[in-house]
């Protein structure tokens, strides 16, 4: 499947298509919530398929994935040169599914019912060729939320869904958590194959769709599903380190205005007990609530809780640092490693 091929002819509405690597903790209640969808909306088998793509899982997601009535499991093709994992098991998903729509999701998302009928019926009448949906955010222990507000605060910032939708707009994203895209379309722009060694395949797929002028939709559905990202603070601290540098191009500016923020938190309470003067500490007291609040706003485009978007100001110097290493990492060291596997950056 590493080369080009003519697409199959579509046999059925919907193609689903979850790559899956090592995902024994949650690939059950992803497709458990896809399998559901036959209860409601379109019916499993008849309007459309659900494919699972194992790329050489060593745990149990394999077993797991065929365990389940109506699940097809397809195992990825050997790793090639030039190709990143998600890529690869796409592309070979892309290549077994007969849909005249694909919908490329992962597996730590869960889907609501109906969602995969209301997708497909969005993207027709916005007239598009590609549907990208936003998840829900779900997050675990103290660290994951006082950092995911701000990473996705950012996101908000740099690629409102506004503009990425707009046509005239050249900003393109896209989340591959739901990923839906025309047959003939994914197919014209080549496919995961075109973006085959891209870390960023999804925001790569928007680019090409929308530079195409084949149609662009992105948007926040909370409606539409929900995924838990990282599962242990390892596994985030190694996710965004792939991720924040191809997602900023500013990263180490970035970093340096977190940093200042983290500066005036710290600093403020200090000269307020250095300076004996009550106009003093009034002035200082008044920019250290005012420093907060604007933390606090700017976290708050995230779609996060507001206890969650509150414990961002003590996710500053974890942003910061992971910023800076995304750089380092991407820049200096040129290799990522992700699902234990290593890249060139």
């Amino acid at each position: 499947m590493h080369s080009t091929e003519f697409p199959k002819p579509a046999g059925m509405l919907l193609s689903v298509i979850v790559p899956a690597r090592n995902e024994e903790e949650c690939i059950a209640a992803c497709l458990e919530s896809l399998v559901r969808q036959s209860d409601v909306s379109l019916q499993l088998g008849v309007d459309w398929e659900l494919i699972v793509i194992d790329d050489g899982s060593s745990d149990a997601t394999r077993s797991i994935a065929s365990a389940l009535s109506g699940v097809t499991v397809v195992d990825a093709p050997p790793l090639r040169k030039g190709w990143t994992g998600k890529a690869n098991a796409a592309w070979a998903g892309a290549g077994a599914s007969t849909g005249e729509w694909l919908l490329f999701t992962d597996a730590d998302t869960v889907h609501e019912p109906g969602d995969l009928q209301r997708g497909v019926r969005e993207a027709n009448k916005a007239g598009v060729a590609m549907l990208s949906y936003s998840p829900r955010q779900l997050v675990s222990g103290f660290w994951q939320r006082a950092l995911m507000p701000l990473v996705f605060s950012e996101l908000a910032l740099a690629y409102p869904p506004e503009k990425v939708s707009d046509p005239a707009n050249r900003l393109a994203a896209a989340n591959g958590q739901f990923l839906l895209v025309k047959r003939a379309a994914y197919f014209e722009v080549g496919g995961h194959q075109a973006v085959a060694d891209s870390l960023l395949e999804d925001v790569a797929m928007a680019r090409l769709v929308k530079r195409r002028k084949l149609g662009l939709r992105f948007r926040y559905a909370p409606e539409a599903l929900s995924t838990r990202m990282y599962r242990s603070f390892g596994a985030m601290i190694e996710g965004w380190t792939k991720n924040l540098a191809l997602l900023f191009g500013n990263g180490l500016l970035l970093a340096a205005w977190r940093l200042l923020d983290v500066i005036l938190l710290t600093a403020l309470p200090l000269l307020m007990l250095y300076f004996f003067q009550p106009v003093a500490r009034v002035a200082f007291a008044l920019l250290w609530l005012r420093t907060i609040w604007r933390v606090y706003r700017r976290a708050a485009r995230s779609n996060f809780s507001a206890a969650d978007c509150a414990l961002s100001t003590i996710g500053l110097p974890l942003f910061s640092f992971l910023l800076i290493r995304s750089w380092f990492q991407h820049t200096i060291k040129r290799r990522v490693t992700w699902k234990n596997r290593i890249y060139p950056a």
